[in-house]
């Protein structure tokens, strides 16, 4: 593995750590706070650079099946915070989150942690 993938697979896994830390918050307390913004927004960051690495250390071209369904699940978690920040925007903290937007969350990181398991695996399987 080159330095850029062990960076990705690195960064990638405290996305993993700082999405599962914002996402369980916001679905045990049903609202937007503090915590949720942060590690939302943390992850992702790393997502995005963990991606890149990613791109950059693979000799494979960026239009695999893997890079589309990671591609897809960073689309969802970036989809997931922006709303969860214009939810934040529009009514300060501690808001409730709305039913819908409750699901699409945990939709949204269910779908980035297979993307992440489908990674983990063809590293595993190489």
């Amino acid at each position: 593995m080159n330095t850029y993938s062990l960076v990705g697979a690195i960064v990638v896994t405290f996305a993993l750590i700082s999405y599962t830390i914002g996402i369980i918050s916001e679905q045990r307390s049903k609202r937007v706070n503090r915590m949720v913004l942060i590690f939302l927004s943390i992850g992702i960051v790393l997502d995005i650079f963990a991606t890149a690495c990613m791109i950059l250390g693979s000799p494979n071209s960026p239009f695999t099946f893997h890079g589309f369904v990671g591609y897809s699940g960073l689309a969802a978690m970036l989809t997931d915070t922006i709303l969860i920040w214009r939810l934040y925007a529009k009514n300060e903290l501690n808001v409730t989150v709305p039913r819908n937007l409750h699901l699409y969350s945990r939709y949204a990181y269910l779908w980035w942690v297979g993307a992440f398991i489908t990674g983990a695996l063809l590293v595993a399987l190489k």
